[in-house]
């Protein structure tokens, strides 16, 4: 039994499996092995934040695989009553074969795991979102190739949950990671530490775009920051993606987003919706990522 709170919860070579399992998963979207292999089984999911995509592909992915799965927004549980995370734990692992918690402060998510007896799957957390980079990371491979050696840039909000699994990855996968972001923005010192020599802070849009195979950007104010929004977008508007930043990069160059996003803030519609972006596959993948993720957590 393991947990997977971040990507480091992998191995590389194990990173790189999954990758190649969920473009499999995805080729073949009813794989016969798989339709028995929650049969019985049920996924509990605590989602303390709203949710688009990650509940969705999540619940889908049970599905695909015969399981059942159990939804638990902020009022449908005794924690918002008070009732510990602890105990909520040693509770729903007693029944349960599988947590998936989208969650603020990421403290949560690793107390979860501590007293759970079945795998916790990181959902997002303030800090990390380590099945997005599953699907950005599969969907990358799925264009261009082996990440391996490429150049990335990030730009936008260094601090996001995105930009820090980001730069796990590119200790991981071997990739040059530019962050482009203001110096309030920057990443947090201690992640970034992990990833050195593969990671280089700028603060310019350009610095971070120049040459890259693969421009990411996030929302400015994402979810619990809603009344910082002015502010943000006030500070970060010199580092919206458009069509200018995007000439700088490599002419294969493509662009993706982990959405939603917000035209005309941190990426202009043209960038968008436009030839370069694969945020549509990026989004499809993320069902195919967690269905390699849940079979290998709970054939483990």
């Amino acid at each position: 039994m393991r947990h997977f709170l971040t990507l480091k919860d992998l191995s590389s070579e194990e990173l790189r499996g999954l990758i190649t399992r969920a473009s499999e998963l995805k080729r073949n979207k009813r794989d016969l092995p798989t339709r028995e292999l929650l049969r019985s089984r049920c996924m509990v999911m605590i989602f303390e934040k709203s949710s688009t995509r990650t509940r969705v592909s999540f619940e889908v992915a049970c599905a695909h695989f015969g399981g059942t799965s159990i939804f638990l927004s902020p009022g449908d549980s005794q924690m918002s009553r008070g009732e510990s995370l602890s105990d909520t734990a040693r509770i729903v692992s007693s029944m349960a074969d599988l947590i998936v918690m989208r969650t603020g402060a990421h403290s949560r998510v690793t107390t979860m795991a501590e007293h759970s007896t079945i795998p916790v799957i990181n959902a997002l957390s303030d800090e990390f979102h380590p099945c997005q980079l599953l699907a950005d990371l599969q969907t990358f491979n799925e264009h261009r190739g082996d990440i391996s050696g490429a150049q990335v840039a990030f730009v936008g909000d260094g601090r996001s949950n995105v930009c820090h699994s980001w730069i796990n990855a590119a200790a991981m996968m071997g990739f040059s990671l530019r962050v482009g972001a203001p110096g309030a923005y920057q990443p947090d010192s201690k992640i970034l530490d992990g990833a050195k020599p593969n990671c280089q802070i700028v603060d310019s849009v350009a610095e971070a775009v120049e040459g890259a195979d693969l421009v990411i950007t996030d929302t400015w104010a994402g979810m619990g920051q809603e009344e910082e929004k002015a502010r943000r977008i006030r500070d970060l508007s010199p580092f919206q993606i458009n069509s200018e930043a995007m000439a700088l990069a490599a002419p294969s160059a493509i662009f993706m987003h982990c959405l939603p996003a917000y035209r005309g803030q941190e990426v202009t519609a043209d960038v968008i919706d436009g030839s370069q972006s694969v945020v549509w596959d990026e989004a499809e993948n993320r069902l195919h990522a967690q269905k390699a993720l849940i079979e290998l957590l709970v054939t483990q």
